[in-house]
């Protein structure tokens, strides 16, 4: 078995308004997820968007109290992730309701 320590890795960059962030995975999972010949950065992107719909459709439809505001924001990361994968959450995950 190989020792974790001996796993590349690679570390994205993450910036938003005035902050920053930095993030280290496995090189090799980024391989394993990505599209084609994707970025690690455009793989990375896929994955956040990916979390935040999956995360966003759980709180609000499997048994958390969703106010208006918390709706229009899962409406919203819903419709951003068609325009990315060019297909909705529901046919992406077969998760439909």
């Amino acid at each position: 078995m190989a020792d974790s320590d001996d796993v590349e890795t690679t570390t994205i960059s993450i910036s938003a308004d005035d902050t920053t962030d930095e993030v280290t995975v496995p090189t090799g999972l980024l391989d394993l997820v990505a599209e084609g010949d994707q970025t690690a950065a455009e793989t990375v992107g896929d994955v956040t968007l990916l979390s935040l719909a999956s995360r966003a459709h759980h709180i609000v439809h499997h048994g958390h109290e969703a106010d208006e505001d918390l709706e229009a924001q899962e409406a919203r990361i819903m419709d951003l992730f068609e325009e990315r994968f060019g297909v909705t959450f529901g046919e992406a995950t077969g998760h439909q309701h």
